[in-house]
């Protein structure tokens, strides 16, 4: 039997690889040799990190009479969701369709053309309380197929026009979704400052944002934060749109709701108290059990919007997680070539959180018995516990006296090494693409705003890695600069899948951050050429993207329908991520093509934004700085200078929903080594200088550091007499 996972750039696959299955991975091979043996096709899809996917290999795929069955009846395909995203969206829509519940590990059979006929996620060994066995399953479907053949392939045809029809429903024009909004400008497009140009109807109206806010305030839990019940996911997206609605309105309801939220998960037992960094969710509501696996886009996404409440009121628990989440990130998920591993495992040494988890009496081994009683009391460590076995996880409801702080900081210290000791959780080392520029995008923001150095030059350690490695070779697409981006590596190999729209989207968005903090040329062109193919090949003709390339769609998902999903998951919609992309990039380089891009691809997540805002955060936050301009700062001067640094300082500081910052040297018209925001920006006096502009109507350019963070909203703490170093 052929051991064709052995080679892939997949983690997960490799799990796989010594199964007695003969699996296959996603490909034309599969499907042919299904058509060849006039079989059907078993995906099987799941992800490195993810504990019930273990168990169902244990269970099921290492047993060596269960794979001769699948074997014999079926072309059985592994699928890795993280890798293949595309795949795992249109049959996890399938999935939810006829069961009505989705989730990994997820188990689909197919037809030899790829069409689903029956769907499921994990099965068990044996009969549990009403769910049939895997081997039940397997025999059902193989005998269907050979006995009931019409009926499959009809039911199959059915499921694939559905699935068809949803996906073509193509989003109303801008601005007939959620109302419109007018601004009007006269600015010159690509050719002078940013600008908004001719009159733009956009999509965003107050009025449904305002209703959003009322929607997710009424699945607000105050007194635990977060949102509904369990299980409780990170709401990051959501988060980051309440801190801007806040920015831009005053509204303290929605601040209060995001401070809740992130103070309660910082707090409780998802946030790792002695090592940093977030895990995937809290199994209950009130954030005490998480389900242990580590994401990298969970951590990068929180480590931005936690920086942000930092920014915004200067809470000491905001910026020691910040500070925790980042330096966890540098030590427990960089790989040698420079990027982000994907996750840490849920499981070591055989069981779920093993490596977290404590009794009382692990403590007094490793404290003492007086040092092992406090710090029990303090973190939550009971003899009845909160986890499995009478141990429980680390929480920290409230921080120690102010007396006890050196005491503190000794206990999390020693526990931590001791649990070094431990088996550790394995760790999917492939880097996504997608993924990473969230990464980038949140440290370069951090490590400006806290002046951590080692931060902005892992973001760009991170950002060379993808546009050396998973960029492949610039090309010219409709007359413009475009480039290709893979979806995943490992090990410096790219591999062969495409990238998919937040792939583009998110690498574009960590690159502008990054040029913003460090001004080198290469990142802002790196997202220029990305979102140059983003708008010559992702977009569906009426406004939006599909989250497919329209030449490298897989032809088996595109007899089904060609992937496109604008609700938020565990990261923001490829279409809500695009438009922020667009919309920065726009107001950077003045150009209009950009900005009308954004507006129309905010359309139909806006819609879906009053009925269910927690599916549309991001396309809310940009929402927000599409209603605030968003605001553009040009700060030039002497980069030595201590009043240009005292200027960056403040701009920095800006809250402003979607602030975008140039720094440089004054530059004229023709430059092309800055980005035009900071074309003929002359200083002031011969020094360094501020300008402020929303679209083409800009203010008086000011050389006061308070005067400029007045007019940008500098939070709750002095962003100009700030102690972080310059960056």
């Amino acid at each position: 039997m052929a051991n064709r996972l052995a080679t892939s750039t997949s983690p997960y696959l490799h799990q796989h690889a010594e199964n007695p299955v003969d699996w296959f991975e996603w490909g034309e091979e599969a499907f042919a040799e299904a058509r060849r043996r006039d079989v059907p096709v078993l995906v099987s899809t799941g992800y490195a990190a993810c504990h019930w996917c273990h168990v169902m290999a244990h269970e099921s795929f290492e047993d060596p009479a269960v794979a001769a069955f699948m074997n014999e009846h079926f072309v059985n395909v592994k699928v890795d969701r993280e890798e293949r995203p595309d795949v795992d969206a249109v049959y996890m829509e399938a999935t939810q369709a006829m069961t009505g519940a989705g989730g990994w590990p997820m188990t689909v059979f197919a037809t030899p053309d790829g069409d689903p006929f029956y769907c499921g996620t994990y099965f068990p060994p044996r009969p549990v309380q009403g769910m049939p066995s895997f081997p039940q399953v397997l025999a059902a479907m193989a005998a269907a197929w050979t006995g009931q053949r019409g009926d499959v392939e009809s039911s199959a045809a059915a499921i694939r026009e559905a699935l068809a029809e949803r996906g073509s429903l193509a989003p109303a024009a801008p601005g007939t979704g959620t109302g419109t909004a007018t601004s009007t400008g006269t600015g010159t497009g690509t050719g002078g400052p940013a600008g908004l140009g001719p009159t733009v109807e956009l999509p965003v109206d107050p009025a449904a944002v305002e209703a959003a806010l009322a929607g997710i305030a009424g699945s607000y839990d105050a007194e635990r934060g977060g949102f509904g019940g369990a299980p409780k996911f990170p709401p990051s997206m959501v988060l980051e749109w309440l801190l801007r609605h806040h920015a831009r309105t005053g509204r303290t309801d929605a601040l209060a709701m995001a401070e809740r939220t992130l103070d309660a998960m910082a707090r409780g037992g998802m946030y790792d108290q002695l090592g940093g960094g977030f895990a995937r969710y809290s199994v209950d509501a009130s954030w005490t059990v998480p389900h242990f696996e580590k994401m990298l886009y969970d951590n990068a996404l929180l480590l931005r919007v936690y920086a942000h409440w930092w920014r915004a009121t200067g809470a000491p628990l905001a910026h020691r997680v910040v500070t925790e989440t980042a330096d966890w990130m540098l030590r427990e998920l960089r790989t040698p070539a420079g990027g982000f591993a994907s996750a840490l495992d849920a499981d070591s040494d055989g069981h779920e959180g093993a490596f977290s988890v404590w009794t009382p009496a692990q403590l007094v081994d490793v404290l003492g018995a007086d040092e092992g009683a406090w710090a029990a009391e303090l973190l939550g460590v009971t003899t009845a516990g909160t986890f499995e076995h009478g141990s429980s996880v680390l929480q920290l409801l409230a921080d120690p006296p102010e007396h006890e702080t050196a005491r503190y900081a000794g206990v999390r210290a020693r526990l931590l090494a001791a649990r070094e000791t431990r088996p550790r959780p394995g760790r999917d080392d492939k880097v996504v693409s997608g993924w990473n520029g969230l990464a980038v995008a949140a440290l370069a923001e951090a490590g400006a705003l806290l002046g951590r150095t080692d931060w902005v030059d892992a973001a760009g350690d991170a950002a060379r890695l993808l546009l050396d490695l998973h960029v492949r070779a610039p090309g010219t697409a409709a007359g413009r600069e475009g480039a290709r981006l893979v979806r995943t590596s490992r090990d410096g190999v790219a591999g062969s899948a495409a990238g998919v729209l937040e792939d583009y989207a998110d690498v574009a968005e960590g690159l502008l951050a990054l040029w913003s903090v460090t001004g080198e040329a290469r990142w802002w062109r790196g997202a220029g050429a990305l979102l140059g193919t983003v708008l010559d090949h992702f977009g569906d003709g009426a406004g939006g993207f599909f989250d497919t390339a329209d030449d490298e769609t897989d032809s088996v998902l595109a007899r089904i329908r060609r992937p496109r999903d604008p609700a938020d998951g565990p990261v923001p919609a490829g279409q809500s991520a695009a438009a922020g992309a667009l919309l920065t990039f726009g107001a950077l380089t003045g150009s209009l093509e950009h900005r009308e891009a954004a507006l129309a691809a905010l359309a139909e997540p806006l819609r879906i934004a009053t009925r269910y805002p927690r599916a549309a955060g991001w396309a809310l936050a940009v929402a927000e700085a599409v209603l605030d301009g968003p605001r553009e700062v040009a700060v030039v001067g002497p980069p030595d200078d201590e009043r240009t640094r005292a200027l960056v300082r403040a701009a920095r500081g800006g809250t402003a929903p979607g602030l975008v910052v140039a720094v440089g040297r004054p530059q004229p018209a023709d430059c092309d080594e800055l980005p035009p925001l900071l074309h003929d920006r002359p200083m002031v006096d011969g020094g360094a200088a501020a300008y402020v502009c929303r679209g083409s109507v800009c203010d008086r350019p000011t050389t006061d550091p308070e005067a400029l963070a007045r007019q940008l909203g500098s939070g709750g703490r002095s962003v100009v007499g700030a102690r972080a170093r310059d960056l």
